[in-house]
Formats: C-alpha cells, structure tokens, sequence
C-alpha cells in the first residue's frame, strides 16, 4: 500500500504522460470493452497491459490515472524484491546483517541507472517509468518470480512467469523451463502449468485471430522498426545492453559470479551433505542461485539476437531485465564484499567498508550524468504534457471526438497518433501519421497541427453533405498568459500540400 501511495504521488508530482506504446494500450482497453478490438497498427500486440486497460476502461477519461499508477507502483515494486533477493542471499547464515542491508540498497536502488543510447538518444531507467511503460513493470515480475523460488512458491512462479511472458517473448523459454522441471518435480501442478501454459499461447495468438484474423500480427508489426540495428546484429545487440548499465556494477556482478562460481566448485557436496549445517545448505543453494541468473542472463542475451538477426528491432529496453538481474548480482558482489574481507582475513570490518566504498564511488560520476540526463528529460516531458492537454482541449472545444470522426480521418504527426488514437477512441492504424500523404488523397480528413502555444485544426476534402457543420473543424486553439482557460480562434489558412517530386532521370 506504501508503494501504491508513492506512486499515486511521483505520477502527480512529475506531470509526465505515457508514452506512445501505452496510449495505444488504453485505447485497446476501451476497443475491447466495446467489442471492437483492432491490432491492426502499432503498438505491437503484447497481451500484458490488456490485463489491466480493461478493466479501467469501466472508469473513463480515469483510465490514464489508473494505469500510469499501476505502470509506476509496479515499477518501484521491483525495488523491494530486488532488496529482499540481496539481503537473504548474503545474509544466509544470519550473521552479517550490515553487509545484507548494503547489499539490499544496492541492488535495489541500481536498477534507477540504467540508461539505454539508440542513436544518440539517452533515456534512463526512470523515463519508462515516469512514461508508464511495460519494461520496468516486467523488470518487477521477473524479479519477484526469483523470490517466490527462493521462498519455494511454485505456483507463484508460474504466475509471475505468466504475467512476464504476457509482456516480453524473452521470458517464454524460462517459462517453459521451469513448466518442465515443476511437471517432473511436482505432478500436483500439471494442471496449473497446463492452463498456465494455454493462456499465454491464447493471448499471444489467439487473441489475434479472433480480432484480425492474423495470429503472427505482433511479429509482422515488429518488422522494419527504425529503431532496427542496421550493423551487425550480433555485436549491435551486445554493445546495447553493456551499455545498460556503468562499469562499477559489471565488476560486482563478474565477482559476484566468480566467488559463487569458486565456492560452489570447492565446496561440493559430500556424503556428509546430509547432516550439513542448514546455513551451509542455504549457502549452497545461494551460490548456485547466482550462477542460475548469470546463465539466465546469457540466455536472454541469445535470445535478443536470435531476435534481432530475424529482423526485430532488439532495442535496448528489452533487455532491462537481464541488466536488472546483472544489478542484483552486483549487489550481491557487493554484500559478498563487505562480509568476506573481514571473514577470510584478520582484517577489520571498517577495511571491508572502506574497499567496498572505494569502489562504488567509481558511480557517481556516471550516476550523476544519469541523473542530469533524467533532469532535463523531465522538464522536456512536462513541456509535451502540456501539449497533450492542449489537444485534448482543441477536440473539447471543436464538439468532442465524434464531431472530428464525423468530419474525416484525424490526421497528425506521428508522435501524437497514439494520444489522438486514445483521445478519439480509435486504433492508432486509424489516425493518419503522414500529413502530407493523406493531405495528397480523397477521403476526408481532419488534419491536427502543432502550434508553439496551441493547436489547428483544419478539415480537408469533407463530404458536400458536411460542409456545414464541419466549418467548426477550422480552429486555432491557444493558451497564453492573457487566456489561461484557453481560446478558440477561427482558422482561415488552410493547409499547402506539398506536391510530389516526379522522378527524373539522372544525367549519364
């Protein structure tokens, strides 16, 4: 509930709005309540946000709030199981409870300096958070399916793997797994890893064919992404995702890993495993969790180029969960650090600090960047809020989202399809996001253009038989200092249509 409640608040304080992926989501939610589900356009189909824009579609203009909330919570949640991961896994005899909460900080705070870089582009961790995006969400999922195993829950596994692969693709060959080896270990859970199973193949394909008739319609949607690696993909996809994260955390985690890699080769287990003390089973059982998620993160990598070498974009923020999981070895590595110095030495505790200390200082210059970064990305997504409410205010003041439908086709540029798709309730494959292309074409239009104070619109070839009630579509709308409420002006310059340069033969 204290995360819900912080949530509710940053979403207030940061004035941000969702990005475009999550619009689309909210206008799939009111598309299904109303039995009109298209997926024809982008965003690409992902089942998970359906789960939720649903049922806050019952709620209205509310439904924003609701998700950006959930999107958020569910973002800083993965905070917690991070933390919890850390401290239980160094903590495993109970006798180093400073080291475990160092631990816990790290890795649940590390995960806020992510950063990715597409074409000199640098968004942080917190900007698909505060954008109410799916990745941190799953970032969350994944972490709090490592705890439920820790804490033997396998059903709550499942769940959690569910809810993950209903989100990235990535995650289905750890679902099918860890289905696998439940089936073998636990017959009492055949059926719920059978139906478990069959939800994730129904969402995913079945939805699809129910709606548009193509069950492949999120890979098809996928194809041809600018944001698609154009070198090599196997050496693209690696550079974007040890970029992810600063170097200090990749030292920790490489530690992380050799130490449990050395003390799980040199502590095998003898005929006396048995009778070992329960501390040294959960010892061992910790050091083999950690080389399970260095192996996970190896794995999810090949996926991404399989991924990327198939012709999908492969961009960095899908791959947020294994440098996610690489901050939680990170933050084991630096548990582990604190307590093994003073523990295989005659040293102090303070000298394990201090090393410790030493290097994570190595951070700051890097996390101060990122913050610097997240600052100046912040005031830029107050500034395109307010641009979205200039929108919503110029569809208000023109007669409402069915007065531009009755008038033709909302057409704007692309970084607003999905907003006028929402505002409008129609599916962004139904907003035009190429002005001059559909000015050039006969059907009717309503065309938005972005102002430096406001919005116009402007209605192109209208039917004769709504000339006049769509002369009301001819509308500057403003908001100044002089009018804070906003006005509405009409709009006498119509749109210039830039004509088609014909194609002319090259001389020689």
């Amino acid at each position: 509930m204290a995360v819900i409640l912080f949530a509710a608040a940053i979403v207030r304080w940061a004035g941000t709005r969702p990005g475009y992926d999550p619009y689309g989501w909210l206008s799939w939610g009111y598309q299904t309540l109303h039995l009109q589900l298209d997926l024809g356009g982008a965003p690409s189909w992902k089942p998970l946000p359906l789960l939720f824009t649903v049922p806050y579609a019952l709620f209205g203009h509310f439904a924003l709030w609701l998700w950006m909330v959930t999107a958020v919570a569910a973002s800083f949640a993965g905070t917690i199981f991070a933390g919890r991961i850390a401290y239980r896994i160094v903590n495993a005899d109970g006798r180093y409870r400073y080291a475990a909460v160092g631990a816990a900080i790290f890795a649940g705070l590390g995960m806020y300096f992510i950063q990715d870089n597409i074409n000199g582009t640098l968004d942080s961790y917190m900007h698909y958070v505060l954008s109410a995006q799916s990745d941190p969400m799953i970032v969350s999922i994944v972490l709090a399916a490592i705890d439920f195993h820790m804490m033997r829950h396998r059903r709550w596994v499942i769940a959690m793997l569910v809810l993950a692969s209903l989100g990235r693709p990535e995650v289905w060959p750890f679902l099918g797994l860890y289905s696998l080896w439940c089936w073998r270990k636990r017959p009492d859970m055949r059926v719920f890893v059978g139906v478990s199973l069959f939800i994730v193949a129904f969402l995913w394909f079945g939805v699809p064919t129910i709606t548009n008739g193509r069950p492949l319609v999120a890979g098809d949607l996928a194809q041809g992404s600018p944001r698609e690696l154009h070198e090599n993909k196997i050496i693209g996809t690696i550079d974007r995702f040890k970029t992810l994260n600063l170097w200090p955390v990749w030292v920790f985690a490489l530690g992380a890993v050799a130490w449990a890699g050395y003390r799980w080769r040199r502590e095998r287990p003898t005929s006396a495993a048995a009778t070992a003390a329960p501390a040294d089973r959960r010892a061992r059982k910790n050091q083999e969790l950690v080389l399970a998620l260095a192996g996970a993160i190896v794995i999810w990598l090949i996926v991404e180029v399989a991924f990327a070498l198939h012709g999908w974009p492969a961009v960095p923020r899908y791959l947020f969960e294994p440098a996610a999981a690489a901050v939680l070895l990170g933050g084991i590595g630096f548990g582990w650090l604190l307590r093994e110095i003073p523990k295989r030495s005659s040293l102090p505790v303070w000298v394990g600090v201090i090393v410790a200390a030493a290097l994570t200082l190595a951070i700051v210059p890097g996390a101060r960047s990122r913050y610097d970064n997240e600052h100046k990305d912040l005031l830029a997504q107050k500034v395109r809020t307010k641009d979205i409410g200039e929108l919503a205010g110029i569809i208000n003041r023109v007669g409402g989202r069915q007065a531009v439908l009755n008038c033709g086709r909302p057409v704007a540029n692309v970084e607003y399809v999905s907003i006028l798709g929402w505002l409008t309730h129609q599916n962004d494959g139904k907003v035009g996001h190429r002005p001059q292309f559909e000015l050039a074409q006969n059907y009717p239009i309503v065309l938005f253009t972005q102002l430096p104070h406001g919005w116009a619109t402007y209605p192109w070839h209208t039917a004769t038989s709504k000339l006049a009630a769509c002369q009301r579509m001819k509308a500057i709308y403003g908001v100044t200092p002089a009018h804070p409420g906003g006005i509405l002006l009409p709009n006498h310059v119509p749109p210039r249509p830039v004509p088609a340069i014909p194609d002319t033969p090259t001389p020689g």
